[in-house]
């Protein structure tokens, strides 16, 4: 398969390695629905691709900070109406499942941050590099709505059930040192060494039986994720509730007001 570009993503291709890279041309890397829809896309892609054993997902400069709130398709999703927003609400899902899915080894380099739907779709891989200066942060209980792209349950099976509650319900930076002590980075590189890190790792697959490297992955990921949609499969109707608040908007308006936010319960 030769190099391609879908949208801000780019594909190139190196002794049975795949490198993907998001690289939007600003400092945030933020996922607007375009960013979402392309490494979708490359993820179906690359699932018909059997030249690679590993696939290193990074982003330039930064690996990304979450989705982009102030992008045109985002806000359309949410001004939808309920029932056509069920169904747009499924993108981000159903790009970390493509993800999930693939039978390759996929490795994660981050660089700088990996906030909310970013790090949603990097424990939808198989390992996470981090430079030391990097942080993981999950905002989205802060802001007034609930955690969504079907991340609680991948991130459960990584660390257990009380830094789960503590990196989804205080939404406060990890940085990557600690992140690595729970499980969440598989590990710290010098900064600025992440994508090196990550290459070595997808050079160590890359050198072993693709055929035995696929199996063993499937069995594996099948095995601890069983149980992930029967656990997840509201998401998407939080989100939608969570967002119908009054705490959600006090939160919104608190965050850009810069101020502490005064929660209800309503």
């Amino acid at each position: 398969m030769k190099a391609f570009e879908i949208g801000p993503v780019s594909v190139t291709f190196e002794d049975r390695i795949a490198v993907v890279t998001l690289r939007r041309g600003d400092r945030l890397n933020a996922l607007s629905v375009e960013a979402i829809e392309s490494l979708r896309e490359v993820a179906f892609r690359l699932r018909e691709d059997f030249e690679t054993t590993a696939v290193v997902l990074t982003g330039d400069p930064v690996f990304s900070a979450g989705a982009d709130l102030s992008d045109p398709g985002h806000k359309a999703r949410r001004a939808a109406p309920l029932l056509q927003k069920r169904e747009l609400l499924r993108l981000a899902p159903t790009t970390c499942a493509a993800w999930e899915a693939l039978d390759q080894l996929t490795i994660v380099a981050i660089e700088g941050f990996c906030l909310g739907g970013a790090l949603a779709l990097a424990v939808s891989c198989d390992f996470r590099i981090a430079g030391r200066g990097s942080h993981v942060r999950l905002p989205e209980i802060p802001l007034g709505w609930n955690l969504n792209w079907n991340a609680t349950p991948r991130i459960l099976n990584l660390v257990g059930p009380s830094r789960a509650k503590q990196l989804i319900i205080f939404g406060e930076r990890v940085y990557a040192e600690e992140a690595h002590r729970w499980g969440v980075i598989d590990e710290v590189a010098e900064d600025g060494e992440a994508l090196a890190c990550a290459m070595r790792w997808a050079r160590k697959a890359a050198a072993l039986p693709p055929l035995g490297v696929r199996m063993s992955k499937r069995t594996i990921t099948e095995q601890v994720t069983t149980l992930n949609r029967l656990t997840c499969h509201m998401d998407n109707d939080q989100y939608i509730l969570a967002s119908m608040t009054e705490d959600h908007q006090e939160a919104i308006a608190a965050f850009f007001e810069k101020r502490p936010p005064n929660f209800k319960g309503a």
